[in-house]
């Protein structure tokens, strides 16, 4: 087994499932960096919106990656997107821009230009990727693989309280079924689809605390 310097754990599952709290926590607990691929998928999707791009507008959209020069820096939570070096990290985080980000994730042109950055990170040091497809594409020889999964009702009532928290008052029905559309979008693209990794360790976090999570995959790495 690699140095546990330079570990790469991947972390897929749908959203909602609690990757990126468990991702942050490992890496934090075992000075890894965090990865955090859908937050790029995200930053692409928000510069789709603010330039008023239609996101079936291949050509416009191949000349936009060109033009856009996306920077990840290493913060006490994690990573910060940078675009064009406008710090986008709360822009990112609404529902308009989750949604179009698991549209333009399934387009091959964005995932050309995203796939040499996040390879690239792996090549400085070791690191905790969650995202869709870390374990299948982008580190298949992952040292260790997870694949975390709940309820849609869970993963909505988790989303719910978290929007709660930052002072929005959301509708609950609404959180569902965005969800559900990401759920499909996710399972059903063509390319990378969301599925669970060969060997990876799989965990059902519907009824588990998240500290319940951390531990058992603490086990894994332990072991």
């Amino acid at each position: 087994m690699a140095d546990s310097r330079k570990w790469i754990i991947t972390i897929d599952g749908p959203a909602g499932s609690g990757k990126s709290t468990v991702a942050k926590f490992l890496a934090h607990e075992l000075n890894l960096l965090y990865l955090d691929t859908g937050a790029l998928y995200r930053s692409v999707a928000y510069k789709i919106l603010v330039s008023g791009m239609a996101d079936s507008d291949m050509l416009g959209l191949r000349e936009l990656l060109a033009r856009t020069k996306i920077h990840l820096q290493k913060n006490h939570e994690g990573m910060t997107v940078f675009i064009d070096q406008e710090d986008v990290g709360q822009k990112i985080r609404t529902e308009e821009v989750a949604v179009l980000a698991s549209t333009v994730s399934a387009i091959p042109v964005v995932r050309e230009a995203l796939l040499p950055i996040q390879r690239n990170c792996a090549r400085r040091t070791g690191l905790v990727a969650e995202g869709r497809d870390m374990g299948t594409v982008v580190f298949p020889e992952a040292d260790f693989k997870f694949y975390l999964h709940a309820s849609a009702g869970e993963r909505g009532r988790r989303r719910y309280l978290e929007l709660l928290e930052k002072g929005v008052t959301p509708v609950y029905e609404d959180i569902l079924a965005s969800i559900a559309l990401r759920d499909k979008q996710d399972r059903e693209r063509e390319i990378s689809p969301l599925r669970i990794p060969r060997d990876a360790h799989v965990i059902d976090t519907s009824r588990m605390t998240i500290q319940e999570v951390i531990s058992e995959c603490l086990a894994v790495l332990q072991a």
